[in-house]
């Protein structure tokens, strides 16, 4: 599986399943019989390549179990398709939920694959009428495709950009909606390295204060994380990836970022417990 690493340096993550999901978590599996905090997210929240990502440094500073709900390269779909995962949520004493980019979810533009977001599948009649010449069948990505429409069609990638952030509010709310107790909404700038630019913008891709501020109403606490240039510029030091895995490392929050979410979250969900 794409979460297992073998190799010199590699961790292993553990990968276990809840009930009857088909979806495969960080490890080791803990157990929901009692209390506990949720935490939702994506690549982030998972915690590739750090050996203690911030759902494990935020019970250890809390004392309570905090179970890893991150989901690797997940959107929002995962989680809103997943009934087993929601029921997990809903025992839980609180949810924290990640805020994840835009562009990993189904829309009127094009469908993603129900588990692994990331992964493109297919245009719409609407999309393809939109972007007329462009061969859809080169992409197997996302993200791969956002980047090479922009380069392409950059007046026509305006709309595109439109509906997904539209279609990401009204995702979101649906997965705030299926959450019972409090929400607790973790907004995670960008924690690349200073000088590091993606195509598409900071993450989460494409999110802006204006969608934030569209979810409040629905959230019990919006806490929002900028990561310090010292964390940002600690570059792959103290991850474990198989030597071919340096690029993907190189893209991802280290140990300094994840301890630093668990810093900003700790007194807020201590105030909610």
């Amino acid at each position: 599986m794409a979460f297992e690493y073998s190799g010199d340096g590699a961790l292993d993550y553990f990968p276990c399943r809840y009930g009857k999901s088909k979806l495969l978590f960080r490890g080791p599996c803990r157990s929901l019989a009692g209390e506990y905090i949720a935490a939702l997210g994506g690549t982030e929240t998972y915690g590739k390549f750090v050996s203690d990502p911030w759902p494990t440094l935020l019970e250890e500073r809390l004392g309570l179990p905090v179970v890893n709900f991150g989901y690797m390269n997940a959107g929002t779909d995962v989680f809103v398709n997943e009934p087993q995962i929601v029921e997990a949520s809903r025992s839980a004493r609180l949810n924290v939920v990640q805020l994840m980019g835009a562009q990993n979810m189904s829309n009127r533009f094009y469908a993603v694959h129900p588990r692994r977001n990331d992964r493109f599948l297919r245009a719409s009649s609407l999309m393809r009428s939109i972007f007329r010449g462009v061969d859809f069948t080169e992409f197997n990505f996302t993200r791969h495709m956002l980047i090479a429409l922009k380069a392409r069609a950059p007046d026509k990638f305006e709309a595109l950009i439109a509906e997904l952030r539209i279609a990401w509010v009204q995702r979101m709310r649906a997965l705030l909606d299926c959450l019972e107790g409090d929400k607790v909404l973790l907004w995670l700038g960008d924690y690349r390295a200073p000088g590091q630019q993606d195509p598409l913008g900071a993450e989460p891709l494409l999110v802006t204060a204006a969608m934030v501020d569209a979810l409040r109403p629905f959230a019990t606490k919006v806490v929002r994380v900028e990561p310090s240039v010292t964390a940002r510029s600690g570059g792959t030091s103290g991850m474990h990836f198989a030597s071919m895995e340096e690029p993907a490392a190189q893209m991802l929050p280290g140990p300094m970022v994840h301890a630093e979410i668990a810093e900003a979250l700790e007194p807020e969900v201590r105030g909610l417990l």
